[in-house]
This record gives C-alpha cells, sequence and structure tokens, in this order.
C-alpha cells in the first residue's frame, strides 16, 4: 500500500493525498471522451505511486451528459490498483437501495482486502434525479433516509440475518455473507448544519467537508463538535476530510489564467502556484482536516499532478 502519513510543514500534523479523477463531464478537466479509459489508466498509473487513496465521484449526468458508473469505475479501479484505499465521494443513497449497496459493499470490501471507504450521502442534484425518474423528496427527508440507510447497511455487515423496519426501508432476514471484515470505513458528505453534521457525529467513521470560504470552514467542525458532545462522542474519533480541485501552475498568473471565471466561484478551487497551495493546506489542516482527495485540472494533462508531487508533497514530507 502506498505510504501514508505525511507531516504538515508547520504543524506536524500526519496528512494524507488522495487522488479524485474524473468519471466523466464534470466541468474541471479537458474532456477527451473518445479516449477517456484509456487516459484514466495513464493517469492512474501515476497517481497510484504518490497518493494513498483513490476516488471516484457518484453522478448519473451533470450539465454534460458524459458519465461511467460510480461502481463499475471503481471496480476496476480496485483492480488495477491493489495498493490504493478506495472511496466513494460521496455515493447517493437515493440511486442504490440501501441493502443491495450493503452487499455490493461488503463483496468490493471482500475483492479489494478491506481496502473500501464507503463515501455517502444525501443526494442534491434535483434534475438527474428527475432525468432518472427517482423521487426528490425535501433534504429533511433525503438525510432521514440516508440515515436509516446507513442503519441497515452496518446491521447486514454485522447479524445474520437481519431485520429492520423503518419508516423508508425494511429487510426481513436479510444475509449479507461474507460479512466484511473489517467493515467499511462510512464517510458521509455534507456540511448541513441542523441535519448532515448531526448524521456525522452518530453515523460516520469520516467526514467530508464542502469546500468552503475558509470563514466558513472555520466554523463547520465547531458545529460538528458540539453535536459530538451532545451525543457524548470522540469529536477527534472522527476523521476530517476535504475535496479541493486545483488549478496549479509553476506561478499565479500562470494559475488565474487558466482558471478564468471558475475562480469567481461560491465554492471556488484553489488558484496559484505550490507555495501558495502548501500554505492553503497548512491551513486547513490546522482546522483539523488531515485528508484531501484532490481534483487535478489538467486532466488527462499530468503537468499539474507532477508539479504537485514534485513541489507540494515534500512539503508534507
Amino acid at each position: 500500500m502506498v505510504s501514508t502519513g505525511r507531516r504538515g510543514p508547520t504543524s506536524g500534523a500526519l496528512v494524507d493525498f488522495g487522488y479524485n479523477p474524473p468519471a466523466g463531464t464534470r466541468g474541471v478537466e479537458r474532456f477527451p471522451e473518445a479516449t477517456f479509459v484509456r487516459d484514466l489508466g495513464d493517469v492512474l498509473d501515476i497517481a497510484s505511486q504518490y497518493f494513498s487513496s483513490l476516488w471516484v465521484s457518484d453522478h448519473l449526468m451533470t450539465e454534460d451528459p458524459f458519465r461511467m458508473d460510480v461502481w463499475t469505475e471503481l471496480t476496476w479501479i480496485a483492480a488495477r490498483y491493489p495498493g490504493p484505499l478506495l472511496g466513494t465521494i460521496v455515493l447517493s443513497n437515493s440511486y442504490r437501495h440501501p441493502p443491495l449497496m450493503a452487499k455490493m459493499a461488503a463483496s468490493l470490501q471482500a475483492f479489494s482486502r478491506g481496502r473500501l471507504v464507503l463515501g455517502y450521502g444525501a443526494g442534491w442534484l434535483e434534475d438527474e434525479y428527475r432525468a432518472y425518474g427517482f423521487d426528490f423528496p425535501p433534504a429533511s427527508v433525503r438525510i432521514a433516509q440516508m440515515v436509516e440507510a446507513l442503519k441497515i447497511m452496518r446491521l447486514m455487515w454485522t447479524s445474520a440475518p437481519a431485520t429492520y423496519h423503518g419508516t423508508y426501508y425494511h429487510i426481513d432476514n436479510a444475509y449479507c455473507e461474507p460479512r466484511p471484515d473489517p467493515q467499511p470505513i462510512v464517510m458521509i458528505g455534507g456540511d448541513g448544519e441542523r441535519l448532515t453534521l448531526r448524521a456525522v457525529a452518530e453515523h460516520a467513521d469520516w467526514w467530508n467537508a464542502i469546500n468552503r470560504d475558509v470563514s466558513v470552514q472555520r466554523h463547520k467542525p465547531e458545529v460538528l463538535e458540539q453535536h459530538c458532545r451532545d451525543i457524548g462522542r470522540d469529536f477527534a474519533s472522527i476523521r476530517k476530510t476535504m475535496t479541493r480541485t486545483c488549478y496549479l501552475a509553476k506561478t499565479h498568473s500562470e494559475a488565474e489564467l487558466w482558471a478564468g471565471e471558475r475562480a469567481n466561484r461560491p465554492d471556488p478551487p484553489f488558484v496559484g502556484e505550490p507555495a501558495e497551495l502548501i500554505d492553503h493546506l497548512q491551513e486547513l489542516v490546522d482546522l483539523g482536516f488531515d485528508l484531501f482527495q484532490m481534483v487535478f485540472a489538467g486532466f488527462p494533462d499530468t503537468t499539474d499532478m507532477r508539479l504537485f508531487v514534485d513541489k507540494v508533497l515534500p512539503a508534507f514530507s
């Protein structure tokens, strides 16, 4: 397995880096559809040497229609690259019936020899739901469904047979054999302060935060910590992760020109050169985040990834 536990340049905290390649068009990378599978393999041949985890996002379609199924792509990656952890970032609960998802996760956990991080969420892209014929209830309902789904999955991973009757889902004498040992790590994505972060405190091993302005980002862990206090959980027992999209270039002006208007989004990507990225990541480490799933906008070109490996990773050595 790829070595993990790099130390931050100023805090000395242990930090890991994962790589989140595209599963389809997402408004970041240049995307040659005809050569996607070959390009993905070429990039992962490099990334698997330097990143401790590989992550795939879950969408069926976005603004542009080209999308691979997350589970199929992740299984393909698992077979080709036996070292890194494997994660979903993050699955929409609505798209797969929870008992089936429990079976899928248990199977991949066995085939990958215990490398799965089951990133999970309540779903959010209404147009995608409508296009595929899924109901799109209010966020509070989707979050409650996600919580029930996680309860069912953990029950099926630990009990045989398992029975559960909830508001939204039920199982009767359901088997999930072989039961995973160890169980997949469960990571919940999102940062809604009242419901989502409460679900993180109650049900997640890891948390995947949404990129926000630093002043807002500083507040979100504080909310999660309060939820942990309310239920008597050790806040430090939850790993804090964040996905960071980067327009990384040798100079700041080059990165700005490359990113263009994308730099002005409400959830802006990082735009700059390596020293600036080191400072930016260290600021997030100081807030308690210790795993970053990196998105490199240059795909399928690897110049920016190699710049990260050569100039940024050594600062976290």
